[in-house]
């Protein structure tokens, strides 16, 4: 552990419980900091003191004293004689310090990003998600955030597609992030104004055919994984979705599960199979030995629903237990269920309630991976004897 000039603490961990690093990431103002590859607190007695009860006998680094009736200046760039100075293409470098701390500068901006978010209704994922965006982008600026310009961001970006390779989801996301950062949070929309977005990809998605289907529910070990993916499956469910079902949820009578606050804070209503209602039923009679609460898919910790990723888990180990070769993900599960239904003749439009789509254009893009008329489609290969 040492201290930066700024008064925070840098702590860099060999090994540690995950207990240990669950409680580091809780305190206020933690961040991890990849260039130093440890972890920055601040250096306030509170912090201090939390660590001392946490770690007994740790040695922290004191504080540096101010002068004494004299109030602590703020940190500063020495101005260089002329000699010295040179002309820098990189905007970090291009542009002076704030007389901002600047691990406080970027803490108050993140925030108030999280308040904005939070104001704006974003889902938790969908704040995590910018969250850890914006902590990448203003470790790798390395000044107060309101030094960044339209070249810092479009160095970033650049930096994220040719240095790290990153895909066009991830690019995409990115820009999302740091236009709430400048539109919304620095009130500078003139900064993110001219970066464009990245072109969507047009990728069509992997598909199981029914005998795979049939084979991957077999391989289920327990009738929680068989109840997992027959729902799936037979509801066209995301998975952030079948995690949060309750019981009170399905309603075997009329054959519909009703999806409270799914993407987008939307309530629809989806299928429900009479084969998925027996085995959940035997699920529930092995759940109530052991859990007494509402939620369909419950965790291993009282009173939370299961992990989402424990249910890809459960449907990878299936995958491989099958022999299938495809990769299969519960979103597999999502885009087999809507093409067998466009392939059985259901309309487009239906599909796209079932799957809670906010556009026919979204669910058309099953169309292209759907049988129903590459079938009636005579392959000349297979002509070639008989002709």
């Amino acid at each position: 552990m040492r201290r930066d000039a700024d008064g925070s603490l840098l702590v860099r961990l060999s090994w540690v419980a995950a207990e240990e690093l669950d409680w580091l990431k809780g305190l206020k103002g933690s961040r991890w900091v990849p260039q130093l590859k440890a972890w920055r607190l601040l250096g306030t007695a509170e912090t201090e003191s939390a660590l001392r009860r946490r770690f007994p006998g740790t040695g922290i680094p004191p504080r540096p004293a101010p002068d004494a009736g004299e109030p602590q200046p703020r940190r500063r760039v020495e101005a260089q004689d002329e000699s010295s100075r040179h002309v820098s293409q990189d905007p970090r470098e291009q542009r002076p310090p704030s007389q901002v701390p600047v691990p406080e500068a970027q803490e108050v901006v993140q925030d108030e990003a999280h308040r904005v978010m939070l104001l704006l209704g974003f889902s938790p994922r969908t704040r995590k998600v910018y969250r850890n965006h914006l902590r990448s982008f203003l470790d790798w600026f390395g000044e107060p955030p309101d030094r960044a310009g339209p070249d810092a961001v479009a160095h970033y970006l650049t930096h994220l597609v040719e240095d790290r390779d990153v895909s066009r989801s991830y690019h995409s996301q990115a820009v999302s992030a740091l236009r709430l950062l400048f539109a919304r949070v620095l009130r500078r929309p003139a900064v993110i104004d001219g970066i464009p977005r990245p072109k969507k990809e047009r990728r069509l998605p992997t598909v199981l055919s029914r005998e795979e289907v049939r084979r991957l529910i077999g391989a289920a070990r327990t009738p929680k994984e068989r109840a997992l993916i027959m729902v799936l499956y037979s509801s066209g469910l995301r998975v952030s979705e079948v995690v949060r079902l309750r019981r009170r949820d399905l309603d075997v009578d009329r054959g519909i599960i009703h999806v409270r606050a799914g993407k987008g804070r939307k309530d629809r209503y989806t299928l429900l199979s009479d084969r998925a209602a027996e085995v959940v039923d035997i699920h529930q009679r092995f759940q109530d030995q052991v859990e007494g609460e509402g939620w369909l898919f419950p965790g291993g910790r009282e009173g939370r629903h299961l992990n989402t990723r424990t249910v890809q888990k459960v449907v990878s180990r299936a995958a491989r237990r099958a022999e299938i070769r495809k990769r299969v993900t519960p979103h597999t599960l999502r885009h087999s269920f809507a093409t067998h239904l466009l392939e059985s003749g259901t309309d487009i439009r239906f599909i796209q309630e079932l799957l809670g789509h906010a556009s026919t254009r979204t669910t058309q893009i099953y169309t292209h991976v759907s049988r129903k008329d590459l079938a009636r489609i005579q392959n000349p290969l297979d002509h070639l004897d008989r002709e």
